[in-house]
C-alpha cells in the first residue's frame, strides 16, 4: 500500500497543487489529503473538474516551474469527462494530471470483482484513455517505483499532454478527513424518510432510489415490486423517472441525493418541461439532502450553497417545497398521490449524514429489478 501523504507531498513539489473532482471510495485518501491541505475544489461532475483543472494549468502556462491542475474521479465518471478531455485538453493542448479509480477490476478468471454497475467500465478504463490518446500508468504500490512514475508523468505534462494514473483498490493508505460538517442529531435519518415514502407508496406508486446508500437502505426495508434501485448513473434518477411518468399512468416518486442532483442540475428544467406538457400530475422528485458525499467518506457536497426549492421553481416545477420534518414530507406525498393533474412536484428534506450499519446490497440483479418493475407498470 502506498503512503498517501508521501504521494501528496511529491505532487505538491512537482507543481500539481490544485485538485478537483467527484469523490470515489478508492481515491478517498487522496481526496482527504487535498481537503486537509486546503487544495481541493469540489466539483458536481467530472467534466466540470476537468474544465477547472484545465483553467488552472492554462493560468500557469508561463510560470517557472509550471503548475498543473489535478482531477480525481471514479472510472464511472470518466464518461462525464470525455468531452472536455477530447475537445478541450486535446484540442488546445492544455495538460492536466488525472487519477481515476479502477472500479470493476477483473480477477484472474476475467470476472468482475465489483458491483454490477462497474462491470463494463472496469474492462475498458485503460482502453478509453488509450483511445483518447491520453498517456497513463497503473499507480504503483511500491514506494521505490513512485518517483520514476511521477517523473514520467511530469515529462508528459511539460510536453503539453495530459497524463492519468489508474488506481486499484486499496492502493492508497487511509487518510482521516480532518474537518467534517457537524452532525445535527435533530434531523431525521434517511432510513426514517425512506420508511415513510415506502409505506405511502405501497401499490400506489413506483419508487425509484438514486444510486448508493439510498437504494440499499430502501431494499433493506423491504424489497418490493414497485421499487427500482439505481446503480451507477449518478444524477439520472429524476429524468429516468419522468421518462416513465411520460409513458405511464402510474405515480412515480424519484428519490434523489444532493450530490447526485447537483451532478445533473440542468435536468431539472427538462423534468419540469416534460411533466408540464404531460399534465398528468404523476411525477414527484424527492431530494433527501445530507449535504455530503456519504458513500465515499462524508466529504461535504456543494449542497449548503444551493437553494434547491428556488432552482426547482425557476426551472418550472409546478410545486416545490422544503419540508420541515417527516410529517410534512408525508403530507406532501399524500397530496401528490391524490392529485389527478398538474406538473412536476419537487420536495426536499434535510437529513442526517450516515447510514444504517452493516448495510447490505440487493441480492436481486438490476435486470431482474427492471423486468419486475415493468410487470408492475403493466398491471
Amino acid at each position: 500500500m502506498l503512503q498517501t501523504e508521501i504521494l501528496g507531498d511529491l505532487l505538491l513539489h512537482m507543481g500539481c497543487k490544485d485538485f478537483s473532482g467527484v469523490p470515489c471510495s478508492f481515491l478517498a485518501p487522496l481526496f482527504n489529503y487535498a481537503l486537509n491541505h486546503g487544495r481541493f475544489a469540489m466539483a458536481n461532475n467530472e467534466g466540470d473538474a476537468v474544465a477547472l483543472a484545465s483553467g488552472i494549468s492554462l493560468a500557469h502556462l508561463q510560470s517557472n516551474p509550471r503548475r498543473f491542475g489535478v482531477v480525481l474521479l471514479q472510472n464511472s465518471g470518466l464518461s462525464n469527462a470525455l468531452s472536455p478531455l477530447t475537445s478541450l485538453n486535446h484540442t488546445f493542448e492544455i495538460p492536466i494530471l488525472g487519477f481515476v479509480s479502477l472500479r470493476g477490476e477483473r480477477d484472474k478468471d476475467g470476472r468482475n470483482t465489483d458491483e454490477p454497475q462497474h462491470n463494463l467500465m472496469g474492462a475498458i478504463t485503460d482502453k478509453l484513455l488509450a483511445l483518447c490518446e491520453i498517456d497513463y500508468a497503473f499507480l504503483t504500490k511500491n514506494p521505490s517505483q513512485l518517483q520514476s512514475q511521477l517523473a514520467r508523468a511530469l515529462d508528459v505534462l511539460r510536453s503539453g499532454k495530459s497524463f492519468f494514473f489508474i488506481v486499484r483498490k486499496d492502493c492508497l493508505s487511509p487518510v482521516v478527513l480532518q474537518q467534517k460538517p457537524e452532525q445535527d442529531s435533530s434531523l431525521p435519518t434517511r432510513l426514517a424518510a425512506l420508511t415513510r415514502i415506502q409505506n405511502l407508496a405501497q401499490n400506489r406508486a413506483v419508487v425509484l432510489a438514486t444510486t448508493g446508500k439510498t437504494g440499499r437502505e430502501l431494499y433493506e426495508l423491504a424489497d418490493l415490486p414497485n421499487q427500482l434501485y439505481m446503480v451507477g448513473s449518478m444524477g439520472c434518477v429524476g429524468t429516468f423517472g419522468v421518462g416513465i411518468a411520460q409513458k405511464s399512468s402510474r405515480k412515480i416518486i424519484a428519490i434523489d441525493g444532493d450530490g447526485a442532483a447537483l451532478m445533473r442540475l440542468g435536468a431539472f428544467a427538462m423534468n419540469a418541461q416534460i411533466a408540464r406538457e404531460a399534465n398528468a400530475g404523476n411525477f414527484c422528485h424527492v431530494l433527501l439532502d445530507n449535504q455530503s458525499h456519504d458513500s465515499t467518506g462524508g466529504q461535504q457536497s456543494l449542497s449548503p450553497f444551493v437553494d434547491f426549492v428556488s432552482v426547482a421553481r425557476a426551472c418550472g416545477y409546478a410545486h416545490a417545497k422544503l419540508c420541515a420534518n417527516l410529517e410534512e414530507l408525508e403530507r406532501e406525498i399524500q397530496s401528490f398521490l391524490a392529485q389527478s393533474a398538474g406538473g412536476a412536484v419537487f420536495l426536499t428534506l434535510r437529513i442526517q449524514r450516515g447510514s444504517k450499519k452493516d448495510l447490505s446490497r440487493p441480492k436481486i440483479t438490476p435486470c431482474e429489478v427492471a423486468q419486475r418493475l415493468f410487470g408492475f407498470l403493466e398491471r
